[in-house]
This record gives C-alpha cells, sequence and structure tokens, in this order.
C-alpha cells in the first residue's frame, strides 16, 4: 500500500511494475542488469480517487496517461533498481499530491471608477499626440 496524504492511500492491486534495461552509458552493469522500472498505475479504476481528482490527475500527467486510464512513470536514473523503483513511486505520489489540491475559485472583480478614467484620459492623450502627427493643412 502506497499512503499519499492520511486520509488518501492506493492498493497495491492498482500498482503494478516492469523492469526492463536502462539506456545510455554504464556498461556491462546496462546490458546486463534491468534496472529501469516502469511504474504503472491504474488511475482511472481506482476507488481511493474522486472524478475531480481524476480530472486534474490526467491533465497533470500529460503524455503519462494512457488510453486506459493509466498512469506510466518510467525511471532509470540510477544503477539500482530499488533506488529507481523508489524514484518512481515518489514521483507518482508527487503527482497524485498536486491532483489532490483544488484550484482557486476566481473571483470576477470590476475596475475602479478611478482607474477606468485615468485609463480614458491617458487614451484620450494619446490619441491627441498621434492626431498632431498628421500633415498641416494650409500653409502651401
Amino acid at each position: 500500500m502506497l499512503r499519499i496524504t492520511d486520509s488518501v492511500f492506493i492498493a497495491d492491486w492498482e500498482l503494478s511494475e516492469n523492469f526492463s534495461r536502462s539506456s545510455g552509458p554504464g556498461g556491462q552493469n546496462v546490458n546486463k542488469v534491468e534496472t529501469a522500472v516502469e511504474l504503472r498505475f491504474e488511475a482511472d479504476r481506482s476507488p481511493h480517487l474522486t472524478p475531480a481528482v481524476k480530472a486534474r490527475l490526467k491533465r497533470l500527467a500529460g503524455r503519462r496517461w494512457t488510453t486506459e486510464g493509466a498512469i506510466v512513470i518510467r525511471a532509470e536514473e540510477t544503477r539500482s533498481q530499488a533506488r529507481n523503483r523508489e524514484l518512481a513511486q515518489e514521483r507518482l505520489v508527487e503527482l497524485i499530491r498536486q491532483a489532490l489540491v483544488a484550484p482557486k475559485r476566481r473571483i470576477a472583480t470590476k475596475p475602479t471608477l478611478g482607474s477606468q478614467r485615468r485609463r480614458l484620459a491617458a487614451k484620450s492623450i494619446r490619441g491627441e499626440v498621434k492626431s498632431l502627427r498628421g500633415k498641416i493643412e494650409g500653409e502651401e
């Protein structure tokens, strides 16, 4: 079981891990040891997340969200399989914690009367400056 917050946790059946060989430098270790971790979380089927959290999670996950409704996180930074597993789980927990925070609703406000008057005064001054740039009539 993976604990996200005090009230939210993920059951083991929702997570699956696949191991594969890492890419990049590392010599023989890369060629023979499967240290890269691909963590798959069945987010769409999770009973512990509300629909609003799932929608925010889908938006935050981006390309990592699959068509089946799962989140796939790949970690291959270190030479240790256990450390890569921890990194993948930490990324998943952080992603879910971000999705749990509901955005504040914006309260629409009106501009003040003084700010409207200042804006209109600045516009009229600017228009007057531009009108004075034209050709002068009558002196030929």
